[in-house]
C-alpha cells in the first residue's frame, strides 16, 4: 500500500452525461451542473444521430454551466462540412468562453457504408485537423485531397477565443501514433488496464516526440467505467452490459483484447452465444438491460473488475488515481452520471492508501 497525494479533481476527473442511448436529452442539463457542483472539470458527451448531437448539446450546458469544459466523445469529420464543423465549434467557444474540447474518432467501415460517407483514412485525418484549426483562427483554406474538394472557405466572423483543442479517440498503435504526431490529446477507449494504459500513453508521447512535438502537450484522456456502491446485479448492468456492447464488435474487441494482454479466444464464448448470432448491429441498440447482463456473463468476471473502477466508492477512488499514475493526465468516468459520483469524488480528492478496488 503506497500513500496516494492529493490530485486536483477539475484538472483530473470529467465524467459523460447521457451514456448509451437516451429518448430525451434534456436529463444532461442536471447532469451537468452536478458534475460542475461536485467539482469534475470537463463532462463528455458521445454522440448519436437522434437525440445527441454535439452542437444542439454544447450549447446547452454550455449556458447551464459556468466552469467546466465540455468535450465531444465523440464526433466525426465527415458528418459535416469543414466551414460548418469550424463555425461550430468557434460559436460553441464563443458561448462558452472557450470551454470546448473537440474529440474525433475513425468509427468503422460498416457505417460509413451504410450512411454513404467515406472511411477515414489517416491523411483524410490529418488534414481534416489541419483545415478545422486554419477555419477557426480565420485562414483562407483552398484544399483538394483526402479530405474533399474546398476551392475557397473562410470564416468571416470569429470571436476573441482559440481554436478548441482537438482530441483522437485511439486504440490501435497507429492511431495511437496518429493522435501523438497531429493532435492536442488522446481519448482512450473504456475497458483498458491501468498498465494498458501505461503502454499505450507510451506511444502517444513517444509519437509526439518523434514529431518534433513536447509530448506533454499531448493530453491522455484514459476512459474509465466507473459503478460505485452497487450490487453485484446492477453492477453487471453498468459494467458488463457496457463491456458486450464493444466486445461484440469484430475486430474492434480483438485490439481491446490485444491492448489488455488477455486470451483473445475468450470472445469466443460471448459470440456464440444464442443472443449473439446472427446479431446485426450493436448489441445495445437491440437488446434490453437485463439481456445485456446476461450476455455478459460470458466475459471473464476478471476483465469487468481489472479494467474497471467497481466496489465501494473509496476503493474507486484509489483505482482512478492508479490510472492516472499510469500515465493518464485526465480521466473521463463512464457508466455512472455524475449524481452517482459524489462521494467517489470526495474520496479522490483526498490522500489515501492506494491499493486495487474492492467489492462493496
Amino acid at each position: 500500500m503506497t500513500l496516494t497525494a492529493a490530485r486536483d479533481v477539475r484538472t483530473s476527473l470529467g465524467a459523460y452525461v447521457l451514456p448509451g442511448r437516451v429518448p430525451d436529452p434534456r436529463p444532461a442539463i442536471g447532469q451537468a451542473r452536478v458534475a460542475e457542483q461536485i467539482g469534475l472539470g470537463t463532462v463528455w458527451l458521445s454522440e448519436r444521430w437522434g437525440t445527441k448531437d454535439i452542437a444542439v448539446l454544447a450549447g446547452a450546458l454550455g449556458q447551464a454551466t459556468d466552469t467546466l469544459k465540455i468535450a465531444s466523445g465523440i464526433t466525426h469529420f465527415q458528418v459535416r462540412h469543414p466551414a460548418v464543423l469550424a463555425s461550430m465549434a468557434m460559436t460553441a467557444q464563443a458561448l462558452t468562453g472557450g470551454r470546448m474540447v473537440l474529440g474525433f474518432g475513425r468509427s468503422v467501415a460498416a457505417m460509413w457504408k451504410a450512411v454513404g460517407l467515406p472511411q477515414a483514412t489517416n491523411q483524410m485525418l490529418v488534414d481534416s485537423a489541419d483545415i478545422l484549426r486554419r477555419l477557426c483562427r480565420g485562414e483562407k483554406v483552398s484544399y483538394s485531397g483526402p479530405a474533399g474538394e474546398f476551392p475557397a472557405m473562410r470564416l468571416s466572423d470569429l470571436p476573441d477565443a482559440p481554436p478548441p483543442p482537438l482530441v483522437f479517440a485511439a486504440i490501435g498503435p497507429k492511431s495511437l501514433a496518429l493522435a501523438g504526431a497531429h493532435f492536442d490529446g488522446v481519448l482512450l477507449h473504456p475497458f483498458l488496464t491501468p498498465e494498458a494504459v501505461s503502454r499505450q500513453a507510451a506511444v502517444v508521447r513517444r509519437a509526439a516526440e518523434e514529431a518534433g512535438r513536447d509530448p506533454a502537450t499531448v493530453r491522455v484522456y484514459a476512459t474509465v467505467v466507473t459503478a460505485p456502491e452497487l450490487t453485484a446485479r446492477e453492477e453487471l448492468e453498468v459494467v458488463g452490459a457496457r463491456a458486450v456492447t464493444y466486445f461484440q464488435i469484430p475486430g474492434f474487441g480483438e485490439n481491446l483484447v490485444t491492448a489488455n494482454d488477455w486470451d483473445v479466444d475468450a470472445l469466443g464464448a460471448l459470440r456464440s452465444h444464442p443472443l449473439m448470432v446472427g446479431l446485426r448491429g450493436a448489441a445495445d441498440s437491440v437488446f434490453t438491460r437485463d439481456q445485456l447482463r446476461e450476455v455478459s456473463l460470458t466475459l471473464p468476471a476478471s476483465w469487468l473488475t481489472s479494467a474497471a473502477a467497481v466496489g465501494s466508492a473509496a476503493g474507486c477512488a484509489a483505482r482512478l488515481h492508479d490510472y492516472l499514475d499510469a500515465g493518464a493526465d485526465e480521466l473521463v468516468l463512464h457508466g455512472s452520471t455524475p449524481e452517482y459520483l459524489g462521494t467517489t469524488v470526495a474520496h479522490f480528492s483526498e490522500p489515501s492508501s492506494a491499493g486495487p478496488a474492492g467489492p462493496a
